[in-house]
């Protein structure tokens, strides 16, 4: 073997592990309130068409702010991903006439979460409920997200969320429904690594998108940890010497490395993206984005 021939044999893991990064970076979808999409300026800017935006449906904001909010990322060529919080639906009807006027209006995927709300306002408590009420099969929608929680969920053990994430599999696969898990945040990839593993094969063919904080303050995000109960891997981070506590500043850099090492060394997972939740605020990780994907312009969705 030559001296070029191995320098490139050499090089080759470092080039493909730095275009994987590139790609899950250019893919990444974003979450954003409706307050952000309505009054921010220059939107086209910071997003490119094409961007996925999961647009939350808060436990004290409107329907028609969640609505209004994806007309306009519609308009501007992107793909709005609404939240549809089960617990927030005071009737079968509400939640009917929901799903009406996102379907009218163009937005062809969502999100169905049981909602941050402790109290259940109607008749789903749940978002098993509402696949068994047979509402989303009235409408035609390009796909449908659920969410997962690698770190644990403060109402439910792992044995009872992973059931509930074959059921939803099940589900997809007796309907043709096009399903994708995309995870609450974390800041650990080896949390995430062993929750995919510890999977096996209950999602099958069920693609992954895992939830990241975007660059913020790491008091901001332990703040956020506290409040969406992610506090094994906040107290992960603030354990660490030297980590980001240290530096008082959180980037998602190191987590996507260690999650792109992970997809070249296990072709075969089902991690297919990345998820950002914006707590420093929507230009900063937009502007992340930027700065780590390479071309600005060829944006691809994240969401199949």
């Amino acid at each position: 073997m030559t001296l070029v021939s191995e320098r490139q044999s050499f090089n080759r893991p470092d080039e493909e592990a730095a275009a994987r990064f590139r790609d899950l970076v250019r893919s990444a979808s974003i979450e954003a309130t409706p307050r952000q999409i309505l009054t921010t300026e220059h939107l086209p800017e910071l997003l490119p068409a094409g961007t996925c935006v999961y647009v939350p449906f808060l436990p004290k904001g409107q329907f028609s702010d969640t609505l209004e909010a994806s007309r306009r990322l519609l308009a501007l060529g992107m793909q709005p991903v609404p939240h549809v919080p089960a617990r927030m639906a005071q009737s079968r009807g509400q939640l009917r006439d929901w799903l009406a006027q996102l379907n009218e209006s163009g937005v062809d995927r969502l999100l169905l979460i049981a909602g941050d709300s402790d109290a259940v306002a109607g008749p789903f408590p749940d978002t098993l409920a509402v696949l068994e009420s047979g509402l989303l099969a009235q409408f035609r929608f390009h796909g449908i997200g659920v969410a997962a929680h690698p770190d644990g969920h403060p109402m439910a053990d792992r044995a009872t969320l992973t059931q509930a994430l074959s059921i939803k599999r099940d589900y997809a696969r007796t309907t043709a429904t096009r399903l994708w898990v995309v995870t609450q945040f974390t800041f650990d990839a080896e949390v995430v690594i062993d929750w995919l593993q510890g999977l096996g094969n209950v999602l099958e063919e069920v693609p992954v998108y895992i939830g990241m904080a975007g660059p913020t303050r790491v008091k901001t995000l332990i703040a956020y940890a506290a409040m969406c109960g992610v506090g094994a891997s906040a107290r992960m981070l603030l354990r660490r010497p030297g980590s980001a506590r240290m530096l008082g500043a959180w980037k998602p850099d190191d987590m996507v490395r260690a999650l792109v090492q992970y997809c070249l060394e296990n072709p075969e997972t089902l991690l297919r993206g990345i998820h950002l939740f914006p707590f420093g605020g929507l230009r900063q990780s937009a502007q992340w984005i930027r700065d780590h994907s390479g071309s600005f312009e060829d944006k691809r969705e994240a969401v199949p």
